[in-house]
């Protein structure tokens, strides 16, 4: 079997980075003083004390892939945490080796979660922790909350371009408690209704899966609960990310 991307594919992929990487770009031009708000939040809590690097994140880890890389499995995650920016790479704190550990500890999948998975957020701007968005919309005003919301939209136009280059590949939207009504996601939740209502059979609509955050281990411990006697992790995934979705889009 030959792995990797036709050269159509690859040509539709890697203008699906170019754009992520130049709607980052103008994010940053837009939002200059960024960096000190995300700083005020950082130096007010009680967390870890760290210098804000990267206010806002493309992820590196796409620039590595080339064309005769396998990327069986999209997974969108919520924004850059601490790590994140210092190393302008998703999923790369405690989170991220959660994830990673889980594909490793189920071989069935045949996923190689840091070769086999290409990882989004539902927006790049930074915070030490995702709900500190609010807090973030807060010190920066009308500016960086039509910003914000204006990133999610962004970056659902962004998902659906990487799919096009991928598919059919399943979409895994991690953490799901954020994206109901005024909750931190919902415009990427609207995003996401508005553009798959006129969706066919066979497109992303198809492919999206739902699931709680791997943070604190709530997507496995939540697996593990709901799987059925008999059922594989797989049927068990494709089964319970669809009940999900339903209950997000209502669809």
């Amino acid at each position: 079997m030959i792995l990797g991307m036709t050269p159509k594919k690859w040509k539709q992929f890697s203008a699906a980075r170019e754009h992520y990487r130049e709607d980052v770009d103008q994010l940053r031009l837009q939002l200059p003083k960024l960096g000190s708000l995300q700083q005020k939040l950082v130096d007010a809590r009680s967390g870890p004390a760290y210098t804000v690097e990267t206010p806002i994140v493309y992820n590196e880890a796409l620039d590595d892939v080339g064309p005769k890389d396998d990327i069986k499995l999209i997974l969108v995650a919520d924004n850059p945490g601490r790590r994140e920016q210092a190393n302008r790479r998703y999923l790369v704190g405690p989170s991220g080796k959660i994830t990673e550990r889980f594909f490793r500890e189920e071989p069935s999948l045949g996923i190689d979660f840091r070769k086999n998975v290409l990882i989004l957020n539902k927006t790049p701007v930074h915070t030490p922790r995702t709900v500190e968005l609010r807090e973030l919309c807060h010190l920066g005003g009308t500016a960086v909350t039509e910003a914000i919301a204006q990133s999610q939209l962004t970056m659902v136009g962004i998902l659906e371009e990487f799919y096009r280059a991928l598919a059919p590949i399943p979409v895994w939207i991690i953490g799901y408690s954020e994206m109901k009504k005024r909750g931190i996601f919902e415009v990427y939740t609207e995003a996401l209704k508005s553009d798959l209502r006129s969706a066919v059979p066979g497109t992303l609509f198809d492919q999206l899966y739902f699931y709680r955050h791997f943070s604190m281990n709530q997507f496995t411990i939540d697996l593990h609960k709901q799987v059925k006697r008999g059922e594989s992790t797989a049927q068990a995934l494709e089964r319970i990310g669809r009940a999900y979705r339903e209950r997000v889009l209502g669809e």
